[in-house]
């Protein structure tokens, strides 16, 4: 049994509009002389790359940009990203953009350190120490990747989202400047925030870090509940609750924004720590025969998880109701957690993410394959407050068809 609970960030962070033009003297700082910006096309042709990039030459930091990124990005992709790094030879990468973008970087700053096969860092603790200086500047609010522990990558092979998972991937430096998500388009907006939300409720209803069941001689950057992550999953929960919608449908308006990013960090802060559970592994195996995004698919599955988790996290759930504007005044703690799995399915409804798992394009016929694929991912899977087979996981799976 577990009694003690640590808690790891990233080296710094720096948030609040207009933060990115701190960019340069940070790095500087940091004595940084050559950056490889990992990014994609669209943030070339919206202009962000130009807005991170010019702070950077400002300082003297010399800048080479990889602008091949790509959603729920590929182990390909992964490898092109690495290859650019070589020939550039930074000092550090710099991951801009989404959590996609965010976490090649964080492959090719270990790959560049380490050498050999992507393949073989999947899992919990396979890198083996430091890796180059790691820069993440977030223009979504969604995944947290700007402080996480995970770099989530697609097998095409096997049709299924892999994590290599390891604290040596927390960036060095998270720049956190909500001005940089204005422009980013609201079906964006909305599966990114869906999914910064799904980490916190995860977080906030994970299994208790005395009761974690991690195998004896195994280690995890996850460890069930605890105090802080709590306070962070909570706080995150009613950020989100407030300002995700207003986000979606004002894409200008800087408060909205604004509170959708700290959602975002402190959510990430949170399940980084805690550990993210059910929602992701059945998503994991969804998104890679979907080719969804992965908040998409995490928020359309979240309400369905919650209600299987429901009979072990009743008041967690009354209590996240509350924090997402619920009025739970006069109910019991039953029907209080009942409103929080509504108030998650009609802000599904207001923002437009699929809610049914047909409207992806899945048959009934691959549910089963993907209930045993979820099950099989026991990193995840022992971070959830209740225990779940495979015939249970294909319920669930069923239930949100």
């Amino acid at each position: 049994m577990r009694q003690t609970w640590t808690f790891h960030s990233a080296g710094k962070i720096v948030f609040g509009p207009g933060a990115v033009e701190q960019l340069g003297n940070e790095c500087a700082r940091r004595r940084l002389r050559r950056v490889l910006v990992v990014t994609d096309r669209h943030l070339e042709a919206a202009g962000i790359v130009s807005a991170v990039q010019r702070p950077l030459e400002a300082a003297g930091i010399a800048v080479s940009v990889f602008a091949g990124g790509e959603p729920e990005p590929s182990f390909a992709a992964a490898c092109a990203a690495c290859a650019a790094a070589k020939a550039f030879q930074p000092d550090a990468v710099l991951g801009l953009g989404g959590g996609s973008n965010m976490d090649l970087a964080k492959a090719a700053a270990a790959l560049l350190v380490h050498g050999g096969r992507l393949q073989d860092l999947v899992g919990e603790d396979r890198i083996p120490g430091p890796i180059l200086p790691l820069v993440c500047v977030p223009t979504t609010a969604g995944t947290g990747s700007e402080v996480t522990a995970a770099s989530v990558l697609t097998d095409q092979a096997n049709q299924i989202k892999v994590g290599i998972l390891s604290n040596y991937l927390r960036p060095a430096l998270a720049l956190v400047d909500p001005q940089l998500t204005i422009t980013c388009p609201p079906k964006v907006t909305a599966d990114s925030g869906i999914d910064a939300l799904t980490h916190a409720i995860e977080a906030y209803t994970a299994v208790d870090n005395e009761a974690f069941p991690l195998p004896p001689g195994e280690s995890s950057v996850y460890q069930g509940r605890h105090p802080l992550g709590c306070c962070l999953a909570e706080k995150a929960i009613s950020l989100i609750g407030r300002h995700l919608l207003r986000a979606v449908r004002e894409p200008t308006n800087l408060e909205a924004r604004s509170g959708m990013a700290l959602g975002a960090l402190l959510a990430g802060l949170a399940f980084s720590n805690i550990g993210v559970a059910l929602v992701h592994a059945l998503e994991y195996p969804v998104g890679g025969a979907t080719h969804c995004s992965h908040g998409a698919g995490n928020g359309l599955l979240l309400p369905h998880v919650m209600r299987f988790n429901l009979p072990v996290r009743r008041a967690e759930l009354a209590h996240v109701a509350a924090l997402l504007g619920e009025d739970v005044s006069g109910l019991d703690e039953a029907a209080a957690a009942e409103r929080a799995i509504e108030a998650v399915q009609r802000l599904q409804t207001a923002i437009g993410i699929p809610t049914r798992l047909r409207e992806l394009g899945v048959q009934p016929e691959a549910l089963r394959g993907f209930a045993e694929k979820a099950v099989a991912i026991r990193r995840i899977l022992r971070v959830n407050p209740r225990p779940v087979t495979v015939d249970e996981a294909e319920s669930i799976l069923r239930a949100a068809w």
